[in-house]
């Protein structure tokens, strides 16, 4: 867990000055508020009207984000860091979208939920290699990260018979969307941890701008800008479920980006699989599909890489005492030996006096 060097607010409410408890509770809960909201509208964007247009519709919200941030008070004159620090962020973050909206016209959403869960373990990996952070784990959370991934996978098998919506092309894309997603939330971290001055807003302010241009190859190149201009001009209702949805993940959005100031990225990875879990719980509820044994055993692995990635680790607080026992026989020493040289020099300038 990352010590808090700036204030940070969420939509006026003060994180600094609260326990670190309330920090997670008022965080964790925007991001589930949003993503719930989020998952039920693209279900019913996807499966039920059948608009598979990821691309175009990522491109609608950033635009909605844009609005919306503006509408926070949020300025270029408010920024501390240059549009360069995020061209990386833009490109992975708008890929990962793009790629995710556009792998449900391929896979149903508890599908694409059981494989973007697994983005846990890359993000541990890749947070590693990260310049600026060179994260390290216990060997705990990588065992509660394959318990997920098997966990994940146990149940997109099961999905995968019981549902007609799976192919080959939606896994690759979804697979390309988790390794955008191993650098998105490590690039956010890294970012945040270099300069603590940061604020939410600025970073998904500026990587919304920059990213939106990388949206436009994509849907010019497939023909789905012009085919979602013309869905949606004869049936503009869907504009009104796009701009919900985008003011839901707007919130989610900005919740997850306080998670991985204070927490970091892996333990948001973590929170955004929870969630995963309870929106595709939903997603059988609302939806009313079949659950099999398959699916029960899958849940029951998730649940369990949940509840061991929550087992508190004592080693953190060892190496911190440890360090600051080094630190305080570190400074005793560096006295000793400005004392004992002192004496020297006191002893040498004796010996160089004329005997008189």
């Amino acid at each position: 867990m990352k010590k808090e060097d700036q204030s940070r607010f969420l939509f006026g409410i003060s994180l600094t000055d609260r326990p670190i408890w309330q920090q997670f509770l008022i965080c964790s809960s925007g991001f589930f508020f949003g993503y719930l909201v989020n998952g039920v509208c693209e279900e019913y964007v996807y499966n039920r009207l059948k608009f598979s247009y990821g691309w175009y519709f990522t491109f609608v919200q950033g635009f909605v984000y844009l609005v919306l941030i503006y509408l926070q008070g949020f300025t270029t004159k408010q920024m501390v860091n240059p549009w360069k620090t995020y061209v990386k962020l833009s490109a992975v973050l708008m890929g990962s979208h793009g790629l995710t909206k556009g792998s449900l016209a391929y896979l149903n959403y508890p599908a694409q939920i059981m494989f973007k869960s697994t983005k846990v373990l890359p993000v541990m990996v890749m947070g590693a290699f990260i310049p600026g952070l060179r994260r390290k784990y216990p060997i705990h959370e990588y065992i509660s990260a394959i318990l997920l991934v098997i966990g994940l996978i146990l149940f997109t098998l099961a999905d995968a018979n019981t549902s007609p919506n799976f192919s080959v092309i939606g896994v690759v894309m979804i697979v390309g969307a988790l390794v955008m997603d191993s650098f998105l939330g490590n690039l956010q971290e890294a970012i945040f941890t270099m300069n603590p001055e940061t604020t939410q807003m600025e970073m998904l302010f500026c990587s919304t701008v920059v990213g939106l241009p990388f949206l436009l190859p994509p849907m010019i190149l497939t023909g789905e800008l012009f085919k979602a201009w013309s869905s949606c001009y004869e049936h503009p209702y869907v504009y009104g479920v796009l701009v919900f949805e985008a003011m839901a993940t707007f919130v989610g959005q900005v919740s997850v980006l306080s998670l991985i100031a204070i927490f970091g990225a892996a333990t948001t990875a973590m929170i955004t699989t929870a969630r995963k879990a309870v929106t595709l719980l939903l997603s059988y509820l609302i939806f009313t599909k079949p659950l099999t044994e398959q699916h029960g055993s899958g849940l029951l692995l998730i649940a369990m890489g949940i509840v061991l990635k929550l087992v508190p680790d004592s080693k953190p607080q060892n190496r911190a005492s440890l360090t600051d026992s080094t630190n305080r026989n570190g400074k005793a020493r560096l006295e000793e030996m400005k004392k004992r040289k002192e004496d020297g020099q006191v002893i040498e300038d004796e010996e160089k006096r004329p005997l008189v």
